[in-house]
């Protein structure tokens, strides 16, 4: 498929759902396909208001989330099923996007899941939406770069199709972990997406704030899909007051910022979609910014880094059982880059465990290209890379994991 810009995601389907009689109390994807009629209305309603691409309602059809309501073995069949209802009310007038989301799993030392395990999850869900022929994937609702990234590397392994990721982030720009919004982008753009943003979180203004953040270092088209403003609980209910001309007062500007994809999350309606259609008509689309040359940009897990390539890295660490108390003394000392050499397979566990202590960047040395690949699966920031390997081993793992060599 060819992405041309502007383009116009769809607005919301939970809230939508909702207004056809979904209570939250059951899994919505069951219940979608129980109530069929009620998905197609939405989605056809977003095709015809001027949506290009819809998402398929497969945002809790990964296997976590069906199992916690009781729902095993069928991810395949649900993400098939579900696709094809977005793709009889898209009609061929609209792509449609299979829609990957939080599996609401964390690593160590937050949770107790492996990053394998994530890619593992992920991979079996865009598996199954590649199968039921999706046009692209959209990542969404993120909130943990070890998430998003699992996700990433699973659909790269079924599909070579388009990649959006969007996170949701508080008014600072920060994900739920901690993550600078700016910190995530430089990750997520390294790894080869094909466009990032934001969505849910807040409404449009502040939104837009974060947004402008973003476009002095995006590379790729940004993504806005706000919510219909902030949510006020009414009668114990979410009531959502920004009506559709308020929702799009921002749209130059986030178009200024490099906001090449808009839509609607929580609250929006097709009246939402018609006015982002319209406003849009006239905005004219700022390239990405230019990588700069000079620095190199690099990111922890939480944090973004402009390094000047001469920039000096500390004396190697290894991993050899003190890996924790090492990374706490150059964390307080004063080399600007740390670096960590691995040996062997067996170091990378201690390796895993002890990278959330990393907030300066980190410089991986290793001489085993497998090995390299290892570690930087499990790195859950953008790393640089010295050692002897040749370049033609280091290509492919900077174009898969934003190595820079």
């Amino acid at each position: 498929m060819e992405l041309r810009f502007p383009l116009i995601l769809d607005g919301a389907t939970g809230t939508e759902l909702q207004k056809r009689g979904y209570t939250g109390e059951t899994c919505a994807e069951a219940w979608t396909l129980e109530h069929p009629d009620a998905i197609r209305e939405i989605q056809r309603g977003y095709v015809e208001a001027g949506s290009n691409i819809v998402y398929a309602p497969t945002f809790g059809a990964n296997r976590t989330k069906l199992e916690a309501h009781g729902i095993f073995n069928r991810v395949e069949e649900f993400n098939v099923r579900l696709a094809a209802l977005s793709r009889e009310a898209a009609g061929g007038r609209a792509w449609v996007a299979g829609d990957l989301a939080p599996t609401g799993l964390f690593l160590y030392p937050l949770g107790d899941t492996g990053f394998e395990e994530l890619v593992e999850i992920y991979t079996e869900q865009a598996a199954a939406l590649e199968k039921a022929g999706v046009d692209l994937f959209v990542i969404e609702t993120m909130m943990t770069v070890a998430e998003a990234r699992a996700a990433v590397l699973a659909v790269r392994s079924v599909s070579e199709k388009p990649v959006f990721v969007s996170f949701t982030c508080d008014e600072h720009g920060r994900t739920l972990t901690g993550s600078d919004v700016a910190a995530v982008l430089q990750i997520l753009q390294g790894m080869g997406v094909d466009a990032f943003g934001l969505n849910c979180s807040v409404g449009p203004g502040e939104m837009s704030v974060q947004l402008k953040r973003l476009g002095e270092i995006a590379r790729v088209p940004l993504i806005a899909k706000p919510n219909a403003g902030m949510p006020e609980i009414r009668d114990g209910r979410s009531v959502y007051d920004c009506p559709p001309e308020a929702f799009t007062a921002y749209l130059e500007e986030m178009a200024e910022a490099g906001v090449a994809i808009f839509g609607g999350c929580c609250g929006t309606e097709r009246a939402h979609v018609a006015a982002l259609k319209q406003a849009a008509a006239g905005l004219s689309m700022r390239r990405p910014a230019p990588q700069q040359a000079d620095l190199l940009p690099c990111a922890t897990e939480k944090e973004l880094f402009f390094l000047d390539p001469a920039t000096p890295s500390g004396p190697a660490i290894f991993c050899d059982g003190s890996l924790e108390e090492r990374l706490e003394d150059a964390m307080e000392g004063e080399a600007s880059v740390v670096t960590v050499e691995i040996r062997r397979v067996e170091e990378l566990d201690e390796f895993a465990d002890c990278q959330y202590l990393i907030a300066k960047p980190l410089c991986l040395r290793c001489g085993d290209a497998a090995l390299l690949e290892q570690a930087l699966r499990l790195y859950q920031g953008r790393a640089l890379y010295e050692g002897p390997l040749a370049e033609k081993e280091l290509l492919p793992l900077a174009e898969k994991y934003g190595l820079i060599i």
